[in-house]
This record gives structure tokens, sequence and C-alpha cells, in this order.
């Protein structure tokens, strides 16, 4: 895949850290994050491979040799968050790719999520989202463990294992910030639905690995380090959040809630993601934004669709356990 110069649209915070628009879908919706210290590099989140030029042009933005990044920071394997860190270490001589063990092997062969993907997608839909997806030798990528520290320049990065969005998620503790990169286990929270009440948060519950009680454990985890903000990959730095986490917790309760409701329904999808549509509008004409209903579908609509399979799957498990 050639690299074409692009101007990526950056957005800067302090200690180093700049948000990079990856271009997934819309603006704004997709995150990856460079973090800089003394000169060296790391990436938090690839996108996917038609990002790889903007994340190539923010090293030129710092004017930053690509020698210099030391890490590729995978929070977990879903393809909007790893679909490009082969394609990106192609170009990246002295990286090493940091992934969770339940996910390494998906990046050293993709071949399963490629062919996962098609199965949802379609080819032409893939390519059109995702592109080609290289593979990473096997040498140049290494295993997460849970509490491991990396050191990039002068600053520590702690990687905690983090179940419940997806069971090869971990998040990154930054000491110098002392803030939490945390993939998808905090929830989404899109610039666009931001008010004078502040920012607004929600789960995510995508396919296959949602876990309700894990995912309690994991956000009140990352409360325990007492960080100063949060870093999502949908999209980017929040605050205020002990208030973030309390509607995380109670959101979570409120997604299997309407999952149980419709649980016996014929078209259980639809009726959930209707059902989380609506729950949602009416949150954000509580959070002061206006035609929620529209915003609900527009902004979060994708989300929700996938949120409502990722809730269908979860119901499905749990019937077959007590079948058993």
């Amino acid at each position: 895949m050639s690299v074409t110069a692009t101007r990526p649209r950056l957005t800067r915070f302090p200690h180093g850290i700049t948000a990079i628009d990856t271009d997934y879908h819309r603006p704004r919706f997709d995150a990856s994050h460079l973090i800089v210290d003394q000169g060296r590099a790391a990436y938090v989140d690839t996108g996917t491979s038609h990002s790889v030029p903007s994340l190539l042009a923010a090293l030129d933005e710092f004017r930053l040799d690509r020698e210099a990044v030391d890490y590729v920071l995978l929070t977990h394997v879903h393809l909007d968050h790893a679909g490009g860190a082969g394609e990106l270490m192609r170009h990246l001589p002295n990286a090493v790719c940091v992934v969770h063990p339940r996910g390494a092997r998906h990046m050293v062969d993709p071949g399963k999520l490629i062919a996962g993907t098609k199965a949802v997608y379609g080819e032409a839909m893939f390519n059109q989202l995702y592109g080609e997806i290289p593979p990473i030798p096997a040498e140049r990528v290494r295993e997460s463990q849970d509490g491991m520290t990396l050191t990039l320049g002068e600053r520590h990065l702690t990687l905690l294992h983090t179940p419940g969005h997806a069971k090869h998620h971990y998040c990154i503790f930054d000491d110098r910030p002392h803030a939490v990169f945390t993939g998808d286990t905090f929830g989404v929270s899109y610039r666009e639905l931001d008010t004078d009440q502040g920012e607004f948060i929600l789960p995510t519950t995508t396919p296959v690995h949602f876990d309700p009680e894990a995912m309690h454990a994991s956000i009140d985890r990352i409360m325990g380090l007492e960080p100063n903000a949060c870093f999502l990959t949908h999209y980017s730095r929040v605050t205020d959040l002990d208030r973030h986490a309390e509607t995380l917790h109670a959101e979570i309760d409120a997604f299997v809630a309407i999952a149980r409701e419709h649980q016996q329904s014929d078209n259980r999808v639809d009726e959930i993601e209707a059902a989380l549509i609506d729950h949602q509008a009416e949150r954000l004409a509580r959070h002061g934004i206006s035609e929620p209903e529209q915003k609900a579908g527009d902004i979060l609509g994708m989300d929700l669709k996938l949120d409502a399979q990722g809730l269908d799957v979860w119901l499905t498990q749990q019937e077959k356990a007590a079948s058993r």
C-alpha cells in the first residue's frame, strides 16, 4: 500500500499527547493517540489501513523520524482500533506492536479477522472501510501482561487488562498526565454531543464479548487509579470522570434491562435497537441536545445497532448457560 501525503486533523493536549482523527466513517468518530516524550513516540490504536497516511503525517508535524516510534499499542483487535496496525508497522522499523495475548495471533495472521468481517459487511464494503490488512511478523509482536510497564522517554505506561467490552482488551495508564487510554472500556463520547452540561457518555456492548459484570469491574479498576482524564478512542479526552463512571455503571444496567425486556421477542435485535435509540434520545434531551431523536439516530445509530447485536449475543450465551 502506498502512503500519500496528507494533512492530519490533530487535537493537541498537554503532556505530549495528540489525538489524530483516523477518518473512519466521519470526522471525530475514531482517534489514534500519539504520545511523544523525549523524542520517542508511541501510538495508541491505529484506525484502519486507510488511516496510516494521517498517522505518519502526524510524525512529520512533530518533526519526528519514523525510527523514533517505539510502540504501537492496541487496546484490542477490533478493526476500528487495530485494522491499520499491520500497514503502520511496515513504516516503523523500530516499533513493537503490543497486543493482548488473546488478540496477538490475529495480528500475526489476520485471516480469521478478515473473513469474519467480510462475512458481516461483504467484500466491497470491507475494502472500502478497512483496506488491506497485512500481517505483522511474529517477532515484532509482544503480548501484554496485566500490570506490565513500558518506558517511553521519561514516562511509564502501565497496561491493565480490562475485559467487559472484549476479552482481548487492555487500557494504558500514563503516569505523566495521570490519565488512562481506555479504548472502548470507558465507553464512547462524541464531541458533537458536548453541551454546557459537559460531555455525554455511554457504554459500548458490541459483539461478541460483552460481559456486564466484567465491564463494571473494569470501570472500577480505571477509577481506582484516580486519573485526571480518560482518552477514549471514540472520541478522545473526557474529564469529570466521577460523573461519567456513575453514568456508565447506570447505563450498563439499563442496557441489560432493555435486553431482558425484549428477550422473548421473535425480532429482539431490532426491538432492542429501537429501545436503545429511544433511551438515548431521552438522555440527550435531558443533556440539552436539540432534536434528540434525530441525533440519537444520526450520531449514535451505528453504535446502538452494534450494541443491540452484542446484547443479543450476550442473551444467547445466558440462555445456553441456563439450559445446561
